[in-house]
């Protein structure tokens, strides 16, 4: 695993799993929202996003976590690995919830400066029909590539098993 792209649900934990890969891998972490996001939560410019992150795919070893979908074949025709994280709808409120509860007005490493942590019932509503919307598509898309190893994890529990299964190799 040299090229790893994470997707799933805002809630999911991706930003967290890309870190602790990277950390066990000794790969670099591109966190997107970081690169999307302007201070304010203002949105980056169309062009200039895809500049960074063209920038940022030809490089040779990373870790990418978030969606983007309209970039998401940019990167899956570069990396080596995908991990999807299909958790449930429940567990992803709850994960949000969280980072709220604990992160709310500080900016989260994995988010762009000056963009500080709040509560977003747009984003809630999101998260609530993520699966319904996207899930279809990314496990039609898995089934698609080529060359490209697929894991898909369906809960923390799995998430922490296939953590620890790198220690063991």
């Amino acid at each position: 695993m040299e090229r790893i792209i994470i997707i799933g649900c805002g809630g999911a934990g991706k930003s967290t799993l890309a870190r602790e890969l990277g950390e066990k891998l000794d790969l670099p972490v591109v966190h997107l929202d970081k690169l999307f996001w302007k201070p304010g939560w203002v949105e980056m410019e169309k062009d200039a996003f895809d500049a960074l992150l063209r920038i940022e795919v030809a490089k040779e070893r990373w870790i990418m976590d978030g969606n983007f979908n309209r970039t998401i074949s940019e990167r899956v025709a570069r990396c080596d690995t995908i991990i999807y994280l299909d958790f449930s709808r429940f567990a992803c409120l709850m994960g949000v919830l969280k980072r709220v509860i604990t992160t709310y007005g500080t900016v989260r490493p994995d988010m762009g400066e000056g963009c500080p942590e709040r509560f977003d019932l747009d984003f809630l509503k999101w998260v609530w029909n993520f699966n319904k919307n996207k899930r279809e598509s990314y496990y039609k898309m898995l089934n698609e590539v080529e060359n490209v190893e697929t894991i898909v994890l369906k809960n923390r529990r799995a998430v922490r098993l296939f953590l620890e299964s790198l220690n063991q190799t």
